[in-house]
């Protein structure tokens, strides 16, 4: 039986990729809902940020030092 590593490695890739995606997304959704008024938005952008990683640092700091909105309950 043989394996083929690019395709190995091409799989590995892609798994490690989709969860980060996932992750930042997760992230991105958490501080949206605290700092903005669309956290599906934010959340989508940060999903699509991954694919440029330091982009997806850097979406990640801004919303972590934006200051947080005012919401009445």
């Amino acid at each position: 039986m043989e394996f083929n590593a690019t395709l190995i490695g091409q799989i590995i890739a892609f798994l490690v990729f989709s969860v980060l995606a996932i992750i930042v997304a997760r992230v991105s959704y958490y501080l949206g809902k605290r700092k903005t008024e669309t956290p599906k938005l934010v959340a989508a952008i940060g999903f699509f940020s991954v694919m440029i990683p330091p982009l997806a640092l850097i979406y990640l700091m801004v919303l972590v030092f934006k200051k947080d909105i005012n919401q009445i309950d």
